[in-house]
Order: structure tokens, then C-alpha cells, then sequence
């Protein structure tokens, strides 16, 4: 695919007339589209911290890096000049939901942007807006008091008399082979962790202090003593995954050792937090109102509204004032939802999510989780077919396992294998690495050239997370929201947009490239084989596409 980016497509739409009725805004734009990305050069210098920090809004022609050019955006579209004063344009407000772990709303980047209900009186125990939650202000909580969860395939072969026999063996046959493999697994995470142990030790020794810095470690890697380069070296690569220190990575690993051990002990069948903690029967649908309005979960300290917090940012965290980080879109409003434990999501959740987010207003809704067994996928189908009557935007993460999803099913998806779409408002995202070449596609990140719409930065974003922190994370989770950021954008500044008409306009603007990319396996395709789209979110062009269709 060696075609100059969007040019003869901005032409042959705008000829078609295939999206009418976007108007609603005044934003005319007259700039030309981002072209002739085949002729960039790799990225070879070094990011700096602030480009590490904020690379997904970087500018491919401007800086070499495969971002999403936010800045460019607001730089050079969406500011306009009032009375002699540069200001940035709001548009309207978006309502962003965000189905997750919980998010903190206490966090001083993110609670100047949450929705909130206004119809409802703040802890008065009533229903005040009749819609069946009681002082659900900014969401809701479907996971009560859960953190702690059973993986889906282990939860079927728990309930498995309950449930179709078909579906069982899936998941007995997974259940097999993860057991077999955990002896295995535990001594490599034992092995990874005492090796982060070792290099820890050293480089806390060389520096002179326990938080180093990544400039700190670069520079101990010139050391003259060869155990504390190669102590640099261990911690460099994997902070390059994402990991900002060595108790981040201690924590994580500790989960996964005691993960594995609990599988070898046959405990995960054991256990029923569903059952003990919230008392809901997640293979029966009508069952009423369940959960609470606790939006960051049960956890005082906040810990397990990481994922959902580090989200909400990448898509909305306060703009220019002065703290952290910049989220991509400038007027949207976070609705939380909780409905993500520290494993699998539940299908009732999930859908009950989905439909409270149509009913109470929001426009787009993100989705960072999946799954790859599904005891009832229809009831998830329906919610998102009730989202697009709605004229609600669902925004998906692919998924971190390197597969090919038009071979492997996936949940959430809008489709079953590789049949037609069962609607016009579901996008799927794929993750970028922040070096444009070869290997700009996450070596984690699922694709497909049927299943996977686009691709967006996913790996090390540097975005919000509790109690007021910063930190790096990766995977197609950061990816949906950075693209769901793009999606507030669009339809705040064109709010007349549907959400059909926003998913096609990101899919069709987007950069492309005709290189060959290297995948999860190590082969190779070409960047425009793994997606449907064969493009990289850009908003610059979106809002460009999205100005011409008025």
C-alpha cells in the first residue's frame, strides 16, 4: 500500500457525499491533511523525558514518532484567537464512560472533568432520577465490594453443571493446559524477580538513593564497574516495557507467582467472590438493581482503580493546568463505571454497564478489558446493538496476547469470528509502539485484518493513576482510550456527528504506511494486513475529514 495518505480518499468522500448531516459547529478548516508519511526516516535519537511522556501526541512529519499529532491539532486547529487572546476552542460537552476497574475521583487531574448526575441528590438514599441506581452521582459500581476474581475459563469449569458442555470442554481444555504450564511459569516470574532484585540492589548502591530515575539508570550503564552496567542494562529493559521501578515490577511479579501457585493448589476452583461479596447470580439476568456507588472500589489506599484511573486520563485528564499529564480531549465528562476485577469481567456486567451508559447520556464508551471464553457473549450483542439505537460510540481495547483475532474469538467484539458487524458503532484498537518502522506495531497487541479497525499508542503512556500519581502503562488498554480521546474530540467540536459517522471518519483519516511490520510471533505483514482501516489514529486529519463533511 504505497499511497500518499488521505488525499485521493479526503477527494473520493468528499465527491460521494457518504457522510452527511455533520454540521452543528462553526469550525471551518481549512489546512491541508498530514501526506507522504512513506518518505519519513526512522526515529533514531533517544526520546527525551518529555517526548517519553507524551509521545501518543506527538506528530510523525514533526518529530518522527507515530502519536496521534494532539498537539498539532490544538496548536494549529483548534485554537482561535478572541479579543486579541489565542484561546483554545471547548465545543460541547462529551460524556466519556468509562467501563473499568474504578476510577479515583478524587485525583487532582481528573475531578474537575467527571460527569455528573445532575438528577440525582447526593447521598440521600433515594432514587431521586427513578432510573433504578440509588445516588449514582457519577456512575455506577457493579463489582460491590469484589477486587479479587477467577478467570473466565476457570469460573466456567467451577460452574460447570450449569452451564453448555460445549462451552465446558473450551474451558476444561484451557484449565489443562494452564495448570501443566504453572510450574513452569512460577519458576520463570521467580527467576525474573530475583534477577530485578539483584540489579536493584546494585543500582540502589552505585546512585546512592531508592527512587533512580530512568536518566539514572542510562547513566549507570557507562559505570566502570561491569556488575553495575549490567545491573542498568536488566533495569532499562524492562523499564522500556512500561515498569517505572523495581517495587512496581516486585508487586506485579508477586501476583503472578501467587497466581501460578493457586492454580497448582487447585484453590481458583475454590473460591466464589461473586456469590460471597455481592450475592448476585451473574448466569441470571434479571435480577435487579446489584453493586453500589462506591466508583474506586473498596480499597482505602485506591490500588485496584489503577487500570480504570490510568484510562480516564488518557482520555480526559484536565488540560493545561499545570499537573501531570494532558488528556486528549479538552471537554469531555468521565462517567465511571466499575465492572473490571483484577481477572475476567463478568458478560452481566458488562452489558448492564453498556446500557446504563446509552440511557444516562453518553456518547462514547470505552472498553479496556476482553476475554476469550463468554458464557452469555448474546446479552453483551444486544447492549451494544441498544448502545447504537442510542447513537453511542463503543471504543474496544484488541487485546495484549499478539494474536491474530480473526482467527481467535474475542469478547467484547461486534462480531462472531469474522461474519458481518453487528452494528456501525463499535471500533477496535490495535497498539503503537513509539518508534515509526518495523517494529512500531506493539509486540503484545492483538490485530486482524477483519477484526481490528485501527491502531493508536499503547505502549509506555504516561497518564494519571491514584492518589494523585503518575505512571507509565501499556497495552491496547491505553490504546481504546487514546482513541476514545480522539472521539470526545470529534464529536464535541462536531456535535451533530453520530457515532457511526465518528468511527468512520477516524478509520478513514488516519495515517497509513506501506512497510512490512513485525508482529508478536516475530513474522512479518504488511501494516495495512492487520487492520481493517490499515491506519494510525490521527486527530489532525480527523478533525480535517470531519470539518469537510460538514
Amino acid at each position: 500500500m504505497n499511497t500518499p495518505i488521505l488525499k485521493n480518499a479526503f477527494i473520493a468522500a468528499i465527491a460521494a457525499g457518504f457522510l452527511v448531516g455533520c454540521g452543528g459547529s462553526d469550525l471551518k478548516i481549512v489546512s491541508p491533511p498530514i501526506e507522504d508519511i512513506d518518505q519519513q526516516s526512522l526515529k533514531v535519537a533517544a526520546l527525551t523525558d518529555v517526548q517519553q511522556k507524551n509521545w501518543k501526541d506527538l506528530d510523525l512529519l514533526r518529530d518522527t514518532v507515530p502519536g496521534m499529532s494532539i498537539d498539532r491539532a490544538y496548536d494549529e486547529l483548534l485554537t482561535t484567537t478572541v479579543n486579541g487572546v489565542e484561546v483554545v476552542r471547548k465545543g460541547e460537552p462529551v460524556i466519556v464512560a468509562i467501563i473499568d476497574s474504578g476510577v479515583d475521583i478524587d485525583h487532582e487531574d481528573l475531578d474537575d472533568v467527571l460527569w455528573t448526575n445532575e438528577d440525582e441528590i447526593p447521598d440521600n438514599g433515594i432514587d431521586d432520577d427513578n432510573n433504578g441506581y440509588i445516588d449514582d452521582i457519577h456512575g455506577w459500581n457493579f463489582l460491590g465490594d469484589i477486587v479479587d476474581e477467577n478467570l473466565e475459563y476457570e469460573r466456567i469449569v467451577r460452574d460447570k453443571d450449569r452451564l453448555p458442555a460445549d462451552l465446558v470442554a473450551k474451558a476444561q481444555k484451557e484449565y489443562d493446559e494452564k495448570v501443566a504450564e504453572a510450574q513452569q511459569t512460577k519458576t520463570v516470574y521467580e527467576r525474573i524477580l530475583q534477577q530485578i532484585n539483584q540489579a536493584d540492589a546494585a543500582l540502589v548502591e552505585y546512585i546512592g538513593k531508592k527512587d533512580y530515575t530512568q536518566e539514572e539508570v542510562e547513566e549507570a550503564t557507562k559505570a566502570e564497574s561491569e556488575q553495575v552496567q549490567q545491573a542498568a542494562a536488566t533495569m532499562k529493559a524492562y523499564m522500556a516495557q512500561g515498569l517505572e521501578s523495581a517495587d512496581q515490577a516486585r508487586e506485579q511479579l508477586g501476583s503472578l507467582i501467587n497466581d501460578a501457585v493457586a492454580l497448582l493448589n487447585g484453590e481458583k476452583l475454590k473460591t466464589n467472590y461473586r456469590a460471597d461479596l455481592l450475592g448476585d447470580d451473574p448466569y441470571k439476568w434479571d435480577t435487579g438493581v446489584y453493586g453500589n456507588n462506591e466508583y474506586t472500589g473498596p480499597d482505602p489506599k485506591k490500588a485496584d482503580s489503577f487500570h480504570g484511573t490510568h484510562v480516564a486520563g488518557i482520555v480526559a485528564a484536565e488540560r493545561n493546568n499545570g499537573l501531570g499529564v494532558n488528556g486528549v480531549a479538552n471537554n469531555a465528562q468521565i462517567m465511571v463505571l466499575r465492572a473490571v476485577s483484577q481477572a475476567d469481567e463478568y458478560d452481566k456486567d458488562v452489558a448492564k454497564a453498556i446500557r446504563y451508559a446509552a440511557d444516562n447520556g453518553a456518547k462514547i464508551i470505552n472498553t479496556s478489558f476482553g476475554k476469550y471464553h463468554s458464557p452469555n457473549p448474546e446479552w453483551v450483542w444486544d447492549a451494544i446493538k441498544y448502545a447504537a439505537s442510542k447513537d453511542v460510540l463503543i471504543v474496544n481495547a484488541a487485546g495484549n496476547e499478539g494474536l491474530d483475532t480473526d482467527y481467535t474469538q474475542v469478547y467484547p467484539q461486534d462480531q462472531v469470528g469474522t461474519e458481518a458487524d453487528i452494528s456501525d458503532n463499535f471500533l477496535n484498537v490495535g497498539a503503537l509502539a513509539p518508534t515509526y518502522g518495523p517494529k512500531m506495531v506493539a509486540n503484545f497487541s492483538n490485530y486482524g485484518k477483519v477484526t481490528v479497525d485501527v491502531f493508536a499508542p499503547g505502549v509506555a503512556i504516561y497518564s494519571t493513576a491514584p492518589l494523585n500519581q503518575y505512571r507509565n502503562a501499556g497495552g491496547t488498554s491505553m490504546a481504546s482510550p487514546a482513541t476514545a480521546g480522539v472521539a470526545a474530540v470529534l464529536r464535541s467540536q462536531f456535535p451533530d456527528l453520530t457515532a457511526a459517522q465518528t468511527k468512520q471518519i477516524i478509520m478513514d483519516s488516519g495515517l497509513t504506511t506501506p512497510i512490512d511490520v513485525v508482529l508478536g510471533d516475530d513474522t512479518t505483514k504488511p501494516f495495512g494486513e492487520i487492520t481493517t482501516s490499515g491506519r494510525m489514529v490521527n486527530l489532525y486529519n480527523a478533525l480535517i475529514l470531519a470539518s469537510k463533511m460538514q
